[in-house]
C-alpha cells in the first residue's frame, strides 16, 4: 500500500512554477505588472485616483442614504406645508398657494430620487456577477499605464484604465449609469476573430 502511494506521489511531482504575466504593450514583467485588484488594494492608488480610473462597478447611493434623502425631503416638503398652513391661518393666499406648491413640488421630486437611486442599485446588483468576472482575472502595468488579460481572452491586447472601465461597465450591464466623460472614451478596434475564425467574445 505504502508504496502505491509513493508511486502516486512521484507521478505528481512538484507544482508547476507560476508563468509571470508579460505585458503585451510594452513587455514590462515581474513587480511592474499585477493585477487590477491588487493595484486598486494600494494605498497609493486611491491617492493617484487609479482606485477610480479602475473602478469595477459604479459608485451608488446605498439603502442608508437614501432613507437618509427621504428624511430630507419630507422635512423640506413639510416646511412648505407649515408655509401654507400660515397662509390660511393668517389669511394670506399666497403663503398658501406658494406652500402648497413647494410642498408637493418637494414631495414628488424627493420620491423621484429615491426611486432612481433604487434603479441603479438594481442595475447594478443585477451586473455585478459580470463584472466580477471581467475585472478579477485583469492585470495592470504600472511601466505604461495600461490593463490587460493574460492570454488576450476575453480582449486581446491592451486598454488605457479608461478603456477597461468602459470595457467592464458596457459589458456587465452599467451602460445607463457611465458618465459623460466616460462615454467620450472610445475602445479601440476589436479583432472580428480569432485563430481558426473564432470570434472573440467576453
Amino acid at each position: 500500500m505504502s508504496t502505491e502511494n509513493t508511486e502516486r506521489t512521484e507521478g505528481y511531482g512538484p507544482p508547476p512554477t507560476p508563468v509571470a504575466a508579460v505585458c503585451p504593450g510594452c513587455g514590462a514583467t515581474g513587480p511592474s505588472v499585477r493585477t487590477v485588484a491588487e493595484t486598486c488594494a494600494d494605498p497609493e492608488a486611491r491617492r493617484g485616483g487609479l482606485m477610480d480610473r479602475l473602478a469595477k462597478a459604479p459608485g451608488v447611493p446605498s439603502v442608508s442614504d437614501s432613507v437618509m434623502h427621504l428624511l430630507e425631503g419630507l422635512v423640506l416638503a413639510g416646511i412648505g406645508a407649515g408655509l401654507a398652513y400660515s397662509g390660511v391661518q393668517d389669511d394670506k393666499p399666497l403663503y398658501t398657494i406658494g406652500g402648497s406648491v413647494l410642498a408637493v413640488l418637494l414631495f414628488v421630486g424627493t420620491i423621484a430620487v429615491i426611486r432612481g437611486e433604487r434603479r441603479e442599485r438594481n442595475i447594478v446588483a443585477a451586473g455585478r456577477d459580470r463584472a466580477e468576472r471581467l475585472w478579477r482575472p485583469a492585470h495592470f502595468c504600472s511601466s505604461c499605464q495600461s490593463v490587460f488579460y493574460p492570454g488576450g481572452s476575453p480582449w486581446p491586447g491592451p486598454l488605457t484604465p479608461e478603456q477597461f472601465k468602459k470595457y467592464v461597465w458596457t459589458e456587465a450591464g452599467f451602460t445607463k449609469l457611465i458618465d459623460k466623460q466616460l462615454a467620450l472614451v472610445e475602445l479601440p478596434p476589436r479583432p472580428s476573430a480569432g485563430p481558426g475564425g473564432t470570434a472573440h467574445h467576453a
